[in-house]
């Protein structure tokens, strides 16, 4: 199938590495002129080089913390001097911290607000304009499944990133007029250093090991496995695409069959 990417400008926040990065190589696979981005410089030319061998094309750089207040301004400035327009729109952020309502401060839930709720919005919105000039818009809001099946010990991601899923359901249907596309997707259990990490804090919690919080996990899951990031990434990129053209406001979980609910 022809996802229709070829010289399509995309943008793709967080993506050094895990799920940003894994979604970056399967644009360039496609033929899409992507930018990728991480807080640090040095990690981005590491992933630029990563994804040269293995796509055979370059990735744009654009260097910047997706919380700071001028992230938004300074990057859809910077794809505008390059490019002139945005085509595809993946907003991408680290997860919040693990722990519970007693264990969590004020502050960690204000970060967490910042890090998976505004992060997402402010770019959304300075890059409306580039957007707008582009024959097939697209934003895609990279969520997680726990916003349809809350997660142990994962209360500010079970929160706030529902409050995403809810900003990206609206802009659906505002934006729907102006033939912009706005989706939300949401990974299950994928094998990135994020699982790993709440794996490790798991076990510390619950005075078991790791591999025995994995093998828990992967039996909770109809497929019985943790998801590859590429399986994600190409459901990803699909939803995205023009070979999308008529699926707006979906939030599609990645997930294995975690999910128990019907909808």
């Amino acid at each position: 199938m022809d996802l229709g990417l070829t010289d399509k400008i995309a943008f793709v926040t967080g993506s050094s590495r895990g799920l940003g990065y894994a979604c970056a190589e399967v644009l360039l696979l496609e033929q899409a002129k992507t930018i990728i981005n991480s807080r640090s410089l040095q990690n981005l030319q590491s992933a630029k080089e990563k994804l040269l061998n293995s796509t055979h094309q370059m990735a744009d750089l654009f260097a910047g913390d997706v919380t700071a207040q001028n992230f938004a301004g300074e990057s859809t400035a910077f794809i505008e001097s390059k490019f002139g327009k945005l085509d595809l729109l993946i907003t991408n952020s680290g997860g919040p911290p693990p722990g519970t309502i007693e264990t969590l401060t004020d502050q960690q839930w204000q970060d967490a607000i910042e890090l998976s709720f505004l992060c997402h919005m402010r770019l959304i919105r300075a890059a409306l304009p580039l957007l707008r000039k582009s024959e097939c818009p697209s934003i895609l809001t990279i969520t997680s499944y726990s916003v349809k099946q809350p997660i142990e010990n994962l209360i500010l991601s079970n929160s706030i990133r529902s409050a995403t899923v809810g900003l990206t359901k609206t802009l659906a249907l505002e934006l729907g007029k102006e033939n912009i596309r706005v989706n939300s997707i949401l990974p299950g259990s994928t094998n990135t250093e994020r699982i790993t990490a709440l794996f490790e804090n798991n076990a510390k919690l619950n005075n078991t090991t790791p591999e025995a919080e994995r093998e828990k996990q992967e039996k909770a899951i109809a497929l019985g496995r943790i998801a590859k990031p590429a399986e994600f990434a190409r459901a990803a990129v699909f939803l995205a695409s023009p070979a999308a053209s008529y699926l707006t406001g979906v939030m599609l979980s990645v997930d294995g069959g975690a999910v128990k609910g019907v909808y």
